[in-house]
């Protein structure tokens, strides 16, 4: 089972991107959609969950607060040029190009995107058994710190490595030493990370964050503590690391209390999770049988 997944915050597109990714990856679909009502009888929540190349992806119609940013883009590995084209084709259109598809030093063939739902993706024509790696870019204040966040999650995360670790060199436009392209593992799930100097207009954002599956309180205490120290926490297990990156914490059982359940224990869940920031497992348990 995937630990870690990207989670995908939207204002009512939550359903339409999910059906649209799954439409262009291979190996993909659409899991489960889940609609669950809330205190006000005209608002209904709407979730996701999707597979594209048999990674697990979540989204939630969360609101307008919040705006998914390029500090967390998806890098896409290509098998070939027509499998390049197409992705291009497709997530290009009505969308924003960062950098044109074209041959770069560090790639026969490569292009960053923002699609029309404001998701970035980095398209790359190489192989690679992880289809699709959720990549890290540290900006502004961030900037510096990307070496310690990657040293920081390894110690938070079984059958985690450093795979590989890229660094700028003096002339070439960045602080020497600073990383130029990182690999790394966390629970055995590949991500990757860059840092870059120059003023970007944008940074992380709760609009795209990585939701954690835990099976025990044991588990959720301890990311909860490591993860918000220095940081903030919200509500509903999210919090924001030090260096600005967004997780939820969340117990495996939380989704079958609210989604298998019969409308009035669902309910009950519901009212007390969405008051808790830090989950209590044995809290919600008791409340599903109350």
């Amino acid at each position: 089972m995937q630990k870690i997944s990207p989670y995908l915050w939207f204002n009512g597109q939550a359903e339409e991107a999910g059906q649209f990714y799954v439409s262009i990856f291979q190996n993909s679909r659409i899991v489960k959609v889940n609609r669950l009502r809330t205190d006000n009888p005209e608002t209904t929540l709407v979730s996701t969950t999707f597979e594209l190349e048999g990674q697990t992806f979540k989204a939630l119609d969360g609101g307008p607060q919040y705006q998914i940013t390029p500090a967390l883009s998806f890098f896409v590995n290509a098998d070939t040029t027509e499998e390049v084209d197409q992705l291009w084709q497709k997530l290009s259109a009505g969308g924003f190009i960062m950098m044109p598809l074209d041959a770069y030093p560090f790639s026969e063939k490569f292009g960053w995107v923002q699609d029309r739902f404001g998701v970035s993706w980095q398209i790359n024509l190489g192989s690679r058994k992880q289809k699709i790696t959720p990549f890290l870019m540290f900006v502004g204040e961030q900037h510096g710190k990307t070496e310690e966040a990657m040293r920081f999650y390894f110690t938070l995360f079984d059958h985690s490595s450093m795979n590989q670790i890229v660094r700028f060199e003096q002339g070439e436009g960045e602080p020497e030493g600073t990383v130029k392209h990182a690999v790394f593992s966390l629970h055995g799930q590949e991500f990757m990370a860059m840092e870059s100097a120059l003023g970007h207009p944008f940074t992380f954002t709760e609009a795209l964050s990585l939701f954690v599956s835990c099976e025990t309180q044991e588990e959720i205490d301890l990311l909860w503590d490591k993860l918000s120290e220095g940081g903030q926490t919200q509500a509903c297990g999210w919090l924001k690391d030090r260096f600005g990156v967004s997780w939820q914490i969340v117990p495996g059982v939380l989704s079958k209390l609210l989604y298998e359940s019969d409308p009035a224990v669902s309910s009950r869940v519901m009212k007390v999770a969405l008051k808790m920031k830090k989950f209590d497992i044995k809290t919600l348990l008791q409340t599903a049988k109350e």
